[in-house]
């Protein structure tokens, strides 16, 4: 049995049974949703999945005609959907169990965000292999000041700008970063809390803040579940997950953090250095 779970454990889920097609995903709707470089899904079939508690928490945004995505409306994490009735399709970052398979390739590399190298030997689809028949869906182009980084949510009820350069860029593999973004890891950009600015849909966003932790927490937009900016005013910082922006930072991760924590599917290739916790201030 492999068993799943969202970041605040309102949703959770089991499979009993092989899973199988595995892969990461590039294309710009999922970088929206999951606020993240890529997402990563393995499907299982529909009557060897069960969904155990969360049925009211789950909330649904239609991210392209006719295939809605899934999210929990408490922490937002991105979790499992039914396609053409017998697939469930399931984000690997929220998994608690190992699935015994690892990923068979990238997809829609093509589209994949310019600050993100992929590094691996993976083989490598420009969208969809080309015997699926499915191809991606056209994002609007958004907006904003010349100068300023811009980034939005993927129903375009949230925009952004980041008005300052990032002091700094981690690929985080903590627990609660991959249950939260339901990604491998996140790639987060960290500016004072004064270098972010909301265009417009702030109302939109919810912030969770898990309940045993200092400080960490997400911000996520209440009608498509896309990972947004969080600014702690009293820090002094914000964060800003780069699957967000809109535009290209020039710059990607300058090193992998909380290493000790990584999902045991995923491997780091690459030479950006690594730590197993926090590195040193």
């Amino acid at each position: 049995m492999i068993r799943g779970s969202c970041l605040c454990g309102s949703v959770r889920w089991e499979i009993d049974g092989p899973v199988s097609h595995m892969s990461h995903c590039h294309c710009s709707i999922c970088r929206k949703a999951h606020g993240a470089p890529f997402a990563t899904y393995l499907s299982a079939k529909a009557d060897d999945y069960r969904l155990v508690a969360g049925t009211e928490m789950i909330r649904q945004h239609e991210s392209s005609p006719g295939f809605s995505r899934s999210f929990c409306g408490t922490c937002g994490s991105v979790v499992p959907m039914i396609m053409g009735g017998n697939r469930a399709v399931i984000p690997a970052g929220c998994l608690d169990d190992d699935p015994g398979i690892r990923p068979e390739g990238h997809i829609f590399t093509a589209s994949k965000a310019p600050w993100h190298a992929i590094t691996d030997s993976l083989p490598q689809h420009d969208a969809y292999p080309a015997d699926s028949g499915l191809g991606e869906v056209e994002q609007p182009a958004r907006g904003g000041t010349p100068g300023h980084l811009h980034g939005s949510c993927l129903c375009g009820g949230v925009a952004f700008e980041v008005t300052e350069p990032f002091k700094i860029a981690y690929n985080c593999h903590c627990n609660r970063c991959r249950k939260g973004r339901a990604a491998a890891h996140t790639a987060n950009g960290f500016v004072s809390s004064d270098g972010v600015h909301f265009l417009k849909g702030e109302d939109l966003l919810v912030r969770y803040k898990v309940p045993e932790a200092k400080f960490f927490t997400i911000a996520f937009c209440r009608v498509c579940g896309s990972g947004l900016p969080n600014r702690s005013v009293d820090r002094g910082i914000a964060n800003i997950p780069l699957g967000a922006l809109d535009d290209d930072p020039g710059q990607g991760a300058n090193a992998h953090i909380f290493t000790g924590s990584m999902a045991p599917w995923h491997e780091i290739t690459g030479d950006l250095p690594q730590f197993d916790e926090m590195p040193p201030s």
